[in-house]
């Protein structure tokens, strides 16, 4: 189906513990991204990048919230332009920038269906579980709280961000591909509510049962999908540009798989890509393959 998508960059950092995702849109531009998607029918406008500070002019903060109201106020940025793009009859397919993001993304997928009485649904893939809080982080960084800040949990302030919490109902909320947890968002996840799809239940079962099963979940009650891609939920082997590798990770086969299964099956309101850190990537390997990836769950197919 044709698609009216629209590109938007957000090269954040400031969530992460390595510096360099901030080149990740970047990156995947160069990838033919947009020529890619037009030439599968679909109308593409690039935004842009958002206007992000660096850290070298913003204070970390005190606390084990790093950088807090500087991420804070880029993500509700992003919120607004997420927002206002679906308003618009588009399909925002947001650049990152690291993971942090999402608390932004997400907040305005939700805030666009809610204003019709709508409930979202969220996949996000990941190596790990992004589910600490500012109780159990072991390094304070916010991208590795921003699942649990959109099931409503951790510091109020970024729970709250657009005005609604939780963004999504843990029932209709998917987490595949995990590897690495530490020990406080282990217990978080357990009593979360939500569904999550470690690498050993996809070595068991197979992506396809596992896609099937996390679609019909979040899909489950709701009129789309928010899907989150964290670059790192592939093998180093096939994405070694990302800041926070997992050995163990799904396949370069099995992410296409899984790409494609949501444009046969899924409704998606939202995208975005993250982690992506051309600093320790080869010859881009890793923005090549999230431009492929992109493509896939937008219709590209073998045949």
């Amino acid at each position: 189906m044709r698609k009216h998508i629209e590109i938007i960059g957000c090269p954040i950092d400031l969530g992460a513990g390595r510096r360099g995702v901030d080149m990740g849109p970047s990156a995947i531009r160069i990838a033919d991204l947009e020529q890619r998607l037009e030439q599968l029918g679909h109308q593409v406008v690039d935004f842009g990048d958002l206007d992000v500070m660096i850290p070298e002019t913003q204070q970390v903060g005190q606390g084990r919230l790093r950088y807090k109201e500087p991420i804070l106020k880029t993500c509700d940025q992003l919120r607004k332009e997420v927002e206002r793009s679906l308003g618009e009859g588009r399909m925002p397919l947001v650049l990152g920038g690291d993971h942090s993001l999402a608390i932004g993304s997400v907040a305005g997928s939700t805030n666009f269906y809610a204003r019709q009485g709508e409930a979202l649904g969220l996949i996000w893939f990941d190596a790990h579980g992004d589910a600490n809080t500012s109780d159990t982080t072991p390094s304070g960084n916010i991208h590795g709280m921003s699942l649990a800040v959109s099931l409503g949990l951790g510091d109020q302030d970024l729970v709250n961000l657009g005005g609604r919490a939780p963004k999504v109902q843990p029932r209709n909320t998917v987490l595949i591909g995990v590897r690495d947890l530490d020990p406080g968002e282990r217990d978080i996840l357990k009593r979360s509510g939500c569904t999550v799809y470690t690498m050993r239940d996809l070595d068991e079962r197979g992506m396809r049962d596992v896609v099937d099963e996390a679609i019909r979940l979040a899909s489950d009650g709701t009129a789309a999908v928010h899907l989150s891609l964290d670059m790192d939920v592939v093998d180093p082997e096939d994405a070694p540009g990302t800041g926070t590798p997992v050995w163990g990770g799904i396949t370069y086969r099995e992410a296409h798989l899984a790409m494609e299964m949501f444009n046969d099956r899924a409704t998606i309101a939202a995208i975005d890509v993250v982690e992506v850190n051309p600093v320790l990537d080869s010859q881009n390997m890793t923005g090549v393959l999230a431009s492929e990836l992109v493509q896939g769950v937008l219709g590209k197919r073998i045949l």
